[in-house]
Protein backbone atom coordinates (compact mmCIF):
# COMPACT_ATOMS: atom_id res chain seq x y z
CA UNK A 1 0.00 0.00 0.00
CA UNK A 2 3.02 2.28 0.06
CA UNK A 3 3.03 5.18 -2.38
CA UNK A 4 6.27 7.12 -1.96
CA UNK A 5 6.16 8.40 1.60
CA UNK A 6 2.38 8.09 1.76
CA UNK A 7 0.74 4.95 3.12
CA UNK A 8 -2.76 5.18 1.71
CA UNK A 9 -4.13 2.33 3.79
CA UNK A 10 -2.93 4.02 6.98
CA UNK A 11 -4.56 7.28 5.90
CA UNK A 12 -7.89 5.52 5.32
CA UNK A 13 -7.67 3.69 8.65
CA UNK A 14 -6.72 6.88 10.53
CA UNK A 15 -9.85 8.64 9.28
CA UNK A 16 -12.21 5.70 9.80
CA UNK A 17 -12.61 5.28 6.06
CA UNK A 18 -11.74 1.57 5.82
CA UNK A 19 -14.92 -0.13 7.03
CA UNK A 20 -15.52 -3.79 7.82
CA UNK A 21 -18.95 -5.40 7.69
CA UNK A 22 -21.28 -6.55 4.89
CA UNK A 23 -21.61 -4.01 2.10
CA UNK A 24 -23.47 -3.64 -1.18
CA UNK A 25 -21.16 -1.94 -3.69
CA UNK A 26 -22.39 0.33 -6.49
CA UNK A 27 -21.42 -2.45 -8.91
CA UNK A 28 -24.07 -4.67 -7.28
CA UNK A 29 -21.48 -6.99 -5.77
CA UNK A 30 -21.01 -7.63 -2.04
CA UNK A 31 -17.86 -7.19 0.04
CA UNK A 32 -16.69 -7.51 3.64
CA UNK A 33 -14.82 -4.23 3.28
CA UNK A 34 -15.83 -0.77 2.13
CA UNK A 35 -13.77 2.33 1.38
CA UNK A 36 -15.57 5.51 2.42
CA UNK A 37 -13.34 8.10 0.77
CA UNK A 38 -15.58 10.96 1.89
CA UNK A 39 -14.21 10.42 5.42
CA UNK A 40 -10.71 11.13 4.10
CA UNK A 41 -11.60 13.92 1.70
CA UNK A 42 -13.62 15.87 4.29
CA UNK A 43 -10.26 17.25 5.44
CA UNK A 44 -9.09 19.71 2.74
CA UNK A 45 -5.43 19.46 3.76
CA UNK A 46 -5.53 15.65 3.34
CA UNK A 47 -7.40 15.89 0.04
CA UNK A 48 -4.80 18.34 -1.23
CA UNK A 49 -1.89 16.03 -0.36
CA UNK A 50 -3.54 13.02 -2.03
CA UNK A 51 -4.46 14.99 -5.15
CA UNK A 52 -0.95 16.36 -5.53
CA UNK A 53 0.47 12.83 -5.30
CA UNK A 54 -2.00 11.64 -7.93
CA UNK A 55 -1.24 14.65 -10.14
CA UNK A 56 2.46 13.81 -9.93
CA UNK A 57 1.81 10.40 -11.52
CA UNK A 58 -0.22 11.95 -14.32
CA UNK A 59 2.34 14.65 -15.05
CA UNK A 60 5.18 12.12 -15.07
CA UNK A 61 3.27 10.00 -17.60
CA UNK A 62 3.48 12.85 -20.09
CA UNK A 63 -0.20 12.89 -21.06
CA UNK A 64 -1.83 16.29 -21.68
CA UNK A 65 -4.98 17.08 -19.67
CA UNK A 66 -7.27 20.01 -20.52
CA UNK A 67 -10.09 19.19 -18.12
CA UNK A 68 -10.91 16.84 -15.25
CA UNK A 69 -14.46 15.46 -15.14
CA UNK A 70 -15.98 13.53 -12.24
CA UNK A 71 -19.27 11.68 -11.82
CA UNK A 72 -21.29 13.20 -8.97
CA UNK A 73 -21.45 12.84 -6.19
CA UNK A 74 -18.67 10.56 -5.00
CA UNK A 75 -16.00 11.85 -7.36
CA UNK A 76 -16.54 15.58 -6.84
CA UNK A 77 -13.99 16.29 -4.10
CA UNK A 78 -11.28 14.08 -5.58
CA UNK A 79 -11.81 15.47 -9.07
CA UNK A 80 -11.85 19.10 -7.99
CA UNK A 81 -8.65 18.75 -5.98
CA UNK A 82 -6.95 16.86 -8.81
CA UNK A 83 -7.91 19.58 -11.30
CA UNK A 84 -6.53 22.18 -8.90
CA UNK A 85 -3.26 20.23 -8.55
CA UNK A 86 -2.98 19.93 -12.34
CA UNK A 87 -3.98 23.56 -12.93
CA UNK A 88 -6.86 22.68 -15.26
CA UNK A 89 -10.63 23.12 -15.49
CA UNK A 90 -13.05 20.92 -13.55
CA UNK A 91 -16.55 19.81 -14.57
CA UNK A 92 -18.87 17.05 -13.40
CA UNK A 93 -21.68 14.82 -14.60
CA UNK A 94 -24.75 13.98 -12.55
CA UNK A 95 -27.64 11.57 -12.79
CA UNK A 96 -30.91 12.79 -14.30
CA UNK A 97 -33.63 10.13 -14.17
CA UNK A 98 -30.90 7.52 -13.77
CA UNK A 99 -28.77 8.68 -16.71
CA UNK A 100 -25.41 10.43 -16.33
CA UNK A 101 -25.59 13.92 -17.85
CA UNK A 102 -23.57 17.11 -18.22
CA UNK A 103 -25.68 20.00 -16.92
CA UNK A 104 -25.29 23.48 -15.37
CA UNK A 105 -23.95 24.97 -18.57
CA UNK A 106 -20.89 22.71 -18.73
CA UNK A 107 -19.61 22.33 -22.27
CA UNK A 108 -16.83 20.24 -23.79
CA UNK A 109 -15.04 21.41 -26.93
CA UNK A 110 -14.28 19.12 -29.83
CA UNK A 111 -11.09 17.09 -29.12
CA UNK A 112 -10.79 18.58 -25.61
CA UNK A 113 -8.61 16.17 -23.62
CA UNK A 114 -10.56 15.03 -20.58
CA UNK A 115 -9.43 12.91 -17.63
CA UNK A 116 -12.21 11.13 -15.70
CA UNK A 117 -11.63 11.12 -11.93
CA UNK A 118 -13.39 9.17 -9.18
CA UNK A 119 -12.69 8.83 -5.46
CA UNK A 120 -12.68 5.02 -5.81
CA UNK A 121 -12.89 2.84 -8.89
CA UNK A 122 -14.22 -0.70 -8.56
CA UNK A 123 -15.36 -1.87 -12.00
CA UNK A 124 -15.30 1.64 -13.48
CA UNK A 125 -18.98 1.63 -14.41
CA UNK A 126 -19.77 5.19 -13.26
CA UNK A 127 -16.53 6.49 -14.74
CA UNK A 128 -17.47 5.01 -18.12
CA UNK A 129 -20.93 6.60 -17.96
CA UNK A 130 -19.27 9.98 -17.43
CA UNK A 131 -16.78 9.25 -20.21
CA UNK A 132 -19.54 8.47 -22.71
CA UNK A 133 -21.30 11.73 -21.87
CA UNK A 134 -18.09 13.68 -22.49
CA UNK A 135 -17.55 11.85 -25.78
CA UNK A 136 -21.07 12.76 -26.90
CA UNK A 137 -19.98 16.39 -26.84
CA UNK A 138 -16.83 15.64 -28.85
CA UNK A 139 -14.35 15.42 -25.99
CA UNK A 140 -11.46 12.96 -26.02
CA UNK A 141 -11.01 10.72 -22.98
CA UNK A 142 -7.28 10.45 -22.34
CA UNK A 143 -7.34 8.48 -19.09
CA UNK A 144 -8.91 7.69 -15.74
CA UNK A 145 -7.88 8.42 -12.17
CA UNK A 146 -8.95 7.65 -8.61
CA UNK A 147 -7.59 7.96 -5.10
CA UNK A 148 -8.09 4.22 -4.55
CA UNK A 149 -8.36 1.20 -6.84
CA UNK A 150 -10.52 -1.68 -5.60
CA UNK A 151 -8.30 -4.14 -7.48
CA UNK A 152 -10.70 -5.01 -10.31
CA UNK A 153 -8.92 -2.77 -12.84
CA UNK A 154 -5.18 -2.46 -13.39
CA UNK A 155 -3.64 0.92 -12.58
CA UNK A 156 -0.40 2.33 -13.90
CA UNK A 157 2.47 0.76 -11.90
CA UNK A 158 -0.03 -1.24 -9.80
CA UNK A 159 0.22 -4.87 -8.75
CA UNK A 160 -3.43 -5.89 -9.14
CA UNK A 161 -4.17 -7.62 -12.45
CA UNK A 162 -7.11 -6.61 -14.59
CA UNK A 163 -10.18 -8.76 -13.96
CA UNK A 164 -12.92 -9.55 -16.45
CA UNK A 165 -15.39 -7.28 -14.63
CA UNK A 166 -13.26 -4.17 -15.29
CA UNK A 167 -15.13 -1.78 -17.60
CA UNK A 168 -12.31 0.69 -18.20
CA UNK A 169 -10.78 0.53 -21.69
CA UNK A 170 -7.45 -1.28 -21.83
CA UNK A 171 -5.95 1.34 -24.15
CA UNK A 172 -6.37 4.23 -21.67
CA UNK A 173 -4.15 4.72 -18.59
CA UNK A 174 -5.69 4.41 -15.13
CA UNK A 175 -3.91 6.23 -12.30
CA UNK A 176 -4.54 5.57 -8.60
CA UNK A 177 -2.59 5.83 -5.35
CA UNK A 178 -3.14 2.31 -3.99
CA UNK A 179 -4.74 -1.07 -4.65
CA UNK A 180 -7.29 -2.35 -2.14
CA UNK A 181 -7.76 -5.83 -3.56
CA UNK A 182 -10.61 -7.11 -1.38
CA UNK A 183 -12.69 -10.17 -2.18
CA UNK A 184 -16.03 -9.27 -3.77
CA UNK A 185 -18.97 -11.61 -4.33
CA UNK A 186 -21.97 -11.91 -6.58
CA UNK A 187 -25.08 -11.69 -4.34
CA UNK A 188 -26.00 -15.33 -5.03
CA UNK A 189 -22.52 -16.49 -3.98
CA UNK A 190 -21.99 -14.18 -1.02
CA UNK A 191 -20.99 -16.16 2.12
CA UNK A 192 -22.22 -13.36 4.37
CA UNK A 193 -25.67 -13.51 2.79
CA UNK A 194 -25.67 -17.29 3.21
CA UNK A 195 -24.97 -16.81 6.92
CA UNK A 196 -28.08 -14.63 7.21
CA UNK A 197 -26.46 -11.19 7.09
CA UNK A 198 -28.07 -8.32 5.15
CA UNK A 199 -25.77 -5.94 3.22
CA UNK A 200 -25.85 -2.19 3.73
CA UNK A 201 -24.99 0.46 1.16
CA UNK A 202 -23.01 3.28 2.77
CA UNK A 203 -21.99 4.95 -0.48
CA UNK A 204 -23.32 7.98 -2.31
CA UNK A 205 -25.76 6.18 -4.60
CA UNK A 206 -28.94 4.49 -3.41
CA UNK A 207 -28.93 5.74 0.19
Amino acid sequence: MENGELNIKEIYEKHGALLKGHFLLSSGKHSEYYLQSARVLEYPEVAEVLAKELAKQIIESGIKVDTVCSPAIGGLLAGYELARALGVRFIFTERVKGLMSLRRGFEVKSREKVLICEDIITTGGSAMEAAREVEKQGGEIIGFAAIANRGVCKRVNGKSERKTECKLPEDKPFFALADFDFEVYEPENCPMCKSGSTPIKPGSRGN
